[in-house]
């Protein structure tokens, strides 16, 4: 019960360091996202060996990975699909699209379902089904008033729920995963950054000290939460984490209304009712399934 509760503990604090990420990138505003990114996966390599080594987690040998090429390729390949959820995150991050971003991670879910049935052959409940429907709702409404797509926030949405499905054919632990990704791709982060510094158009590499600081510490700053959610996954249901997810979201969504005055008017009170009410749905149906489980196990 103990370790139950510190993994449901820890799975709380990522998703508020997460939600609470925008008051980071605040202070890059108008940030050029080619170096951001970059600069992010380069420097994601040693803090996450520095992690791990906190951890007392020892990373597996070159010759035990390559054993298993399947989960390289698909770490590779997830590596490339966090780069755009990534890259639309930090452009609305430091474009003032906190709203947007929190838009993102509430349909992530809905992706997620979606893809669970194409591929995963996943049957739907009614109160998923639901939720679905409302989703394309909520976004359809925006489109009919706005005249356009919520660019930012469906790529952000759809690409994170790809991210899933590829971890799941990821064998690798969580800490190794989320290395091999940043590594595999730190030679393309490299090589861009060379070429952008010896070609005169880095804004980072030839910004002030503080400035390039605050590019590689999106590094740590993001691999913070994700740190303490891999801890949590063991220690906690996964109907509780699914229930948690929506704190991230939620801050964001504050944050983005109440603290940097971004617009929230009816259109988007609308699209985003539609939305909420499909996630209170489902939330309500695993709180229920949770409780019957919970039921069944004192009664045997």
């Amino acid at each position: 019960m103990q370790s139950q509760r510190a993994g449901n503990a820890l799975a709380a604090f990522s998703f508020v360091l997460w939600g609470l990420l925008p008051l980071y990138y605040q202070y890059l505003p108008q940030a050029n996202i080619n170096d951001l990114l970059a600069l992010r996966i380069v420097f994601s390599v040693p803090c996450m060996f520095l992690i791990c080594m906190m951890l007392r987690q020892p990373l597996p040998k070159l010759a035990e990975l390559l054993k298993d090429k399947r989960s390289l390729v698909m770490a590779f390949i997830a590596g490339l699909i966090m780069c755009v959820s990534w890259y639309a995150f930090t452009w609305a991050m430091t474009h003032g699209q906190v709203l947007a971003a929190s838009l993102g991670f509430f349909i992530n879910p809905l992706f997620a379902i979606a893809l669970a049935v194409f591929f995963l052959k996943e049957r739907l409940s009614h109160a998923q089904v639901m939720a679905v429907i409302l989703g394309i709702l909520g976004i359809g409404y925006q489109v009919w008033h706005y005249g356009e797509l919520p660019w930012i926030s469906l790529i952000m949405g759809s690409f994170f729920a790809l991210y899933g499905l590829c971890k799941k054919n990821i064998r690798f632990d969580a800490m190794t995963s989320v290395t091999l990704e940043a590594a595999l791709l730190a030679p393309l982060a490299i090589g861009f950054l060379a070429w952008t510094y010896i070609d005169g158009t880095s804004t980072a590499l030839y910004a002030d000290s503080s400035t390039l600081m605050l590019y590689i510490g999106s590094a740590p700053v993001t691999l913070a939460p994700l740190v303490f959610f891999a801890l949590a996954i063991n220690r906690t249901s996964l109907t509780m984490v699914g229930l948690m997810q929506y704190i991230e979201p939620s801050l964001q969504f504050i944050l983005a209304v109440v603290l940097f005055n971004e617009v929230f008017d009816g259109v988007k009170a609308v699209s985003f009712g539609f939305i909420w009410l499909g996630l209170i749905l489902c939330t309500l149906e695993a709180v229920l399934r949770m409780v019957k489980r919970r039921k069944r196990m004192q009664t045997s």
